[in-house]
């Protein structure tokens, strides 16, 4: 159980539902509620769907590429790094992430991915698989998807409590731990590096 809450903490952050609220509401915007709920199942299937495939694929992916942990972490930690920056210096979320929105496949694309799975879920699901296992990390991953979920079905409440500069604020904080979570990543590639264990 500890293992699936050392799974659970970080993808909270990386998922960031909170952050991603407000593109949700402004995709969803004029949108007949029974085409939200639509939109909103089709995101979380999607998002479900790719995070698991690349966290079965993903491990037979670096050993064919020849790719050791240590390499992944170091990588994988500069690149949490980057989009954690980019994410607390852009205020908007659906600008920094999306292009032009299809009406059809809005629940897919961008919602599903890459809005509640993009590259910080990606590459989170890969490091944490790596070190706590497949089980804890999918089941993480299985939770945090239900919670975003949650989250963006409330999502007219919630933004009524939070206000915009609320959900501003807490988002930005959740990416100031996802780059402090980088860094620690990082760290621990190079300490694997130096003990040897890159190979």
């Amino acid at each position: 159980m500890g293992d699936f809450w050392l799974c659970f903490v970080p993808l909270f952050v990386a998922v960031d539902a909170l952050g991603v609220l407000p593109a949700f509401l402004g995709l969803t915007q004029g949108v007949a509620p029974a085409r939200v709920r639509q939109v909103l199942w089709q995101s979380l299937a999607t998002a479900l769907a790719v995070a698991l495939a690349f966290l079965a694929l993903g491990q037979a992916i670096l050993a064919l590429l020849g790719i050791t942990v240590a390499d992944f972490m170091v990588a994988g930690g500069l690149l949490l790094f980057v989009l954690a920056m980019g994410d607390l210096l852009v205020n908007d979320k659906l600008q920094r992430h999306v292009g032009p929105v299809d009406a059809d496949s809005l629940g897919a694309v961008p919602l599903g991915v890459p809005l509640i799975v993009g590259p910080a879920v990606l590459t989170t699901i890969m490091l944490l698989a790596n070190r706590y296992g497949f089980a804890s990390t999918a089941m993480a991953l299985v939770a945090n998807i239900v919670i975003a979920g949650l989250i963006f079905a409330g999502a007219a409440p919630i933004r009524r409590v939070l206000g915009s500069v609320g959900e501003r604020i807490v988002s930005k904080v959740a990416m100031l731990f996802l780059a402090a979570i980088a860094v620690m990543m990082v760290r621990r590639g190079v300490e694997t590096w130096l003990a040897g264990g890159a190979g």
